[in-house]
């Protein structure tokens, strides 16, 4: 969600709750088969968006992520406390246990990854494809980046993890999320949605990490730019 807003202020393809059921495949057997799916979810009914809307958006996508790389040469690079994100498997190329990377994704959720960019790198493949309704991209160290330069725009956060659902080729994350801007205005952001982390078949670690919002595209982009009742009682 970071990666999204960050650039709207984070990445996705929308996909509507009833797509997504239909998605749904049985539960996971003992012997799991991981794999990664790179087909595109279809968009929702409700938020399909014109044209000219999808055009904005992309466009204070990318112009929000270019603008945080820059802010970012003026800020001193954080210093996470030790330990703080556990390394899973021995390296990069050796198979992670399934169980240890849905554990690490709920950790990470405690962490409020999405505008933190404390995330275990460790359980995602390096190229791994990051989506949202704004954008696409794959690369682990931009995902990463771009939630570090988000969360450093805001005054205070809030995100929770509501649920947890295991799928044959997935698990999908249901989460809440708001926060304050540090922008003059003081705007304030919230929105629910879900992200669904899919599961490369030969090395175990999440291959897509697919951003879903409850909101329709351009009503979070408005957000933004609209004053919270903190400016009015100042006023």
């Amino acid at each position: 969600m970071a990666a999204s807003l960050c650039s709207t202020v984070s990445p996705l393809v929308p996909v509507s709750r009833s797509t997504a059921g239909r998605r749904k495949r049985e539960r996971l057997p003992a012997n799991r088969d991981f794999r990664c799916q790179f087909q595109k979810p279809g968009p929702s009914a409700g938020d399909t968006g014109s044209s000219p809307e999808n055009a904005v958006l992309r466009l204070a996508w990318y112009g929000s992520e270019l603008l945080g790389i820059a802010s970012s040469f003026f800020r001193p690079a954080p210093q996470a406390p030790p330990g703080e994100i556990p390394e899973v498997g021995d390296s990069m190329s050796a198979p992670v246990d399934h169980a240890r990377v849905v554990e690490s994704i709920k950790d990470d959720f405690k962490r409020s990854y999405f505008v933190t960019g404390s995330l275990t790198t460790s359980v995602y493949n390096e190229d791994c494809e990051f989506a949202d309704p704004a954008a696409s991209f794959k690369g682990l160290h931009r995902f990463k980046r771009n939630c570090s330069n988000f969360g450093n725009i805001l005054e205070k956060s809030d995100m929770k993890l509501m649920k947890w659902e295991e799928y044959e080729d997935k698990g999908i994350g249901h989460w809440r999320f708001s926060c304050v801007m540090s922008f003059p205005w003081r705007p304030i952001l919230s929105a629910t949605g879900y992200t669904e982390y899919y599961f490369d078949k030969h090395s175990g670690r999440i291959c897509r990490h697919v951003e879903h919002w409850n909101v329709p595209k351009m009503a979070l982009l408005k957000q933004i730019f609209r004053p919270s009742r903190w400016i009015w009682d100042k006023s």
